[in-house]
């Protein structure tokens, strides 16, 4: 399926969101996180800034293709037919806590909401079953969560591209999403008996 790089960030919004309205620390009555009404989303920091919004944004700014996984073979849906390998990829995000310039950039606040979803994604750094969201739901895939060590010259590129100033960020991959072929499965002819044979190898002088 090709919806699964959407369901996939719309899996990590939900687990990340769920994660920050859970935490006494971050969302109690009196805690900046919930008196902002911030949010996760999918928008670029420039974006976010834009609308004036506030929390963390999770922007998948990169997609390659895993190589390790091109050479996987046809599978066997059923006896009778062989479906197309998916393209395997690797997601790349990048994740930018923001405040707003009403509240003067507070750096307290997005050091906070950092510090908490790393703490997730390393105590949780394998999102299956009920985690899935959207298409991805009720599936058996596994998104494997892992930080990323950009050097600071990496990160800035990423920055430039977005035409804005520098925020503290990190970057996480996330593999494998699969996008199925989209070729039907093909009819094959099942193997109905194996004969084994059996011979003498005769060992000349």
């Amino acid at each position: 399926m090709y919806q699964a790089l959407h369901a996939t960030s719309a899996t990590l919004q939900q687990f990340l969101g769920d994660q920050i309205v859970a935490d006494n620390f971050l969302y109690a009555p009196s805690a900046p996180y919930r008196q902002r009404s911030m949010a996760v989303v999918l928008n670029t920091p420039k974006e976010m800034e834009e609308n004036s919004q506030e929390g963390i944004s999770l922007w998948l700014y990169r997609v390659v293709r895993d190589d390790q996984r091109l050479n996987d073979p046809p599978l066997r849906t059923d006896a009778y037919t062989l479906k197309q390998p998916p393209l395997p990829l690797r997601l790349h995000y990048l994740v930018t806590p923001l405040t707003s310039r009403a509240n003067k950039g507070d750096p307290d606040t997005e050091q906070y909401l950092m510090g908490k979803v790393m703490q997730c994604l390393h105590s949780h750094a394998v999102l299956r079953g009920a985690d899935l969201q959207q298409e991805l739901s009720g599936t058996t895939a596994e998104l494997h969560v892992r930080l990323e060590s950009l050097c600071l010259e990496e990160l800035t590129r990423v920055w430039d591209a977005l035409e804005g100033s520098y925020q503290l960020s990190v970057s996480y991959e996330v593999s494998v999403v699969n996008i199925d072929a989209a070729q039907a499965p093909e009819p094959v002819v099942p193997v109905l008996e194996v004969i084994p044979r059996a011979g003498l190898i005769a060992r000349t002088a």
